[in-house]
C-alpha cells in the first residue's frame, strides 16, 4: 500500500454561525435606536445598488477564523450590493468591510467591552465609528486617521465623511438629520 491509498481524513468545513446566541436589544429604548438608525440609513441608501445596510449581522472579517467575529447594531458597506446575508463574510465581499458602523449602548455594556470594540473596529478596518448611550445620551464617533480611528470631538455639529448625516444634540438627546437637514424618522 502507498500513501497515496491510504484514506484522507475527513476535514469538516468551518462553520461560520449566523446567530451569536444574544439578544438584539436589552430594553425597548435600545431596540428604538438600533432600528431608527439602521431604517435611516436604509432610506438613505435606497436609490444606491452598491450600499449595503444591515443591523445586528455577524461580521466575519477573516476567513477560517470563525471566532474573530461582531454584531455591530448597524452597519454600512460601501461598494457592496444589497441583498440577503446570513452573515458578513469579509473575503466574500471583495474584502471590503463595513466602512461605517453603529453601537447602541445597554445597561450591561461596560467600559472595557467598549473599548474592546474601538481596537476591533480599527484593527479590521471600519472607518467611523459612533456609540450611542440613549440613557445618558451620550454620543462618542471615532474616525479613522492613518491606521488609527480617532475620537472626534465635539460631536455636536459633526457630520459624518461617509454618510454625510449630523449628529446634534436637541434638550440633551441625539438628534440625527439627513444630508439635507431634516432629521431621521422616528418609527
Amino acid at each position: 500500500m502507498t500513501t497515496t491509498d491510504l484514506p484522507r481524513p475527513l476535514v469538516a468545513p468551518l462553520v461560520y454561525p449566523e446567530s451569536d446566541g444574544q439578544p438584539m436589544a436589552e430594553n425597548t429604548e435600545q431596540f428604538r435606536w438600533i432600528a431608527l438608525v439602521k431604517e435611516n440609513l436604509e432610506s438613505l441608501f435606497a436609490a444606491q445598488p452598491d450600499v449595503f445596510v444591515a443591523g445586528d449581522l455577524l461580521w466575519y472579517p477573516v476567513e477560517g477564523r470563525p471566532d474573530i467575529r461582531r454584531a455591530p447594531d448597524a452597519l454600512v458597506a460601501f461598494g457592496r450590493p444589497k441583498g440577503y446575508r446570513g452573515a458578513y463574510l469579509q473575503w466574500q465581499e471583495d474584502g471590503i468591510a463595513p466602512q461605517v458602523v453603529f453601537e447602541i449602548l445597554s445597561p450591561s455594556n461596560t467600559e472595557e467591552e467598549m473599548r474592546q470594540k474601538v481596537a476591533f473596529y480599527e484593527l479590521y478596518g471600519v472607518e467611523e465609528f459612533y456609540i450611542y448611550d440613549p440613557e445618558s445620551y451620550a454620543v462618542t464617533g471615532y474616525v479613522r486617521a492613518g491606521e488609527q480611528l480617532r475620537e472626534v470631538i465635539p460631536m455636536h455639529g459633526w457630520v459624518s465623511p461617509r454618510l454625510g448625516i449630523s449628529f446634534e444634540t436637541s434638550a440633551g438627546e441625539l438628534v440625527l438629520r439627513y444630508p439635507d437637514g431634516q432629521p431621521f424618522l422616528d418609527l
